[in-house]
């Protein structure tokens, strides 16, 4: 199963059981609401209790509560470490910084020194072109102010900072074109701040490192 695949079921996996208990915990929790103003219109008022604490009550209530705490971070810690799990082989690099308001990508392993830029208006957005089937580790900074990395389709997104470097590998498992985005407010044009990733061919990847113009499938040279 490819990186790009286990992205997407660790996700819809984690969001799927996170969802189902906290409906859970709403509806038993809408239920005594419900059971409780029932049941004080129908009269039943009885006497006030003369108890300031109920400490075996106390003791369930929270036991539950800690043990669906529990749960949920075990839960989720261990589908994130399936998730990362460390590349079987050394990683392509490529260095991402945001800035108002759009993105550069640099490949420091390029003997053409090959990057990508743009303004981000229009269609003029820069592509971050990465090799099919190999781990990429993407090195993310931000130039001013805080940005973050988002590509929909694929389940990624991290922030950057400036004057501090997030990274994380992802494997693309087949060749395509995805659309991303700046999913952190960063001011009047963030709006537009989109950029394409592109999976590539290992030959054709390598032939961009060393500076030859690579066909996107609209037909235009990257």
């Amino acid at each position: 199963m490819g990186d790009r695949v286990i992205q997407r079921h660790v996700f819809g996996t984690v969001f799927a059981v996170e969802s189902a208990v906290a409906a859970l915990v709403f509806l038993v929790v809408l239920a005594l609401m419900a059971y409780a103003v029932v049941r004080r219109r129908a009269g039943r008022h009885g006497a006030a209790s003369r108890r300031s604490d109920r400490p075996v009550l106390e003791k369930y209530y929270v036991g539950v509560l800690t043990a669906f705490a529990a749960f949920l971070i075990a839960w989720t810690a261990w589908h994130n470490h399936q998730e990362h799990r460390p590349p079987d082989r050394t990683p392509v690099r490529v260095d991402v910084q945001g800035f108002q308001w759009c993105w550069k990508f640099s490949h420091p392993q390029s003997p053409a020194k090959r990057s990508a830029t743009g303004t981000c208006r229009g269609k003029d957005l820069p592509t971050l072109v990465v090799p099919a089937g190999r781990p990429v580790q993407l090195r993310l900074s931000a130039k001013d102010v805080i940005h973050s990395l988002w590509i929909p389709d694929l389940r990624y997104k991290m922030d950057t900072f400036p004057d501090h470097v997030n990274t994380f590998t992802l494997t693309l498992d087949h060749e395509g074109r995805w659309r991303g985005r700046c999913a952190e407010f960063c001011g009047e044009r963030h709006y537009s701040m989109d950029f394409w990733i592109q999976a590539v061919s290992p030959k054709d990847y390598d032939r961009y490192l060393h500076g030859q113009p690579l066909a996107t499938p609209a037909g235009a040279a990257v």
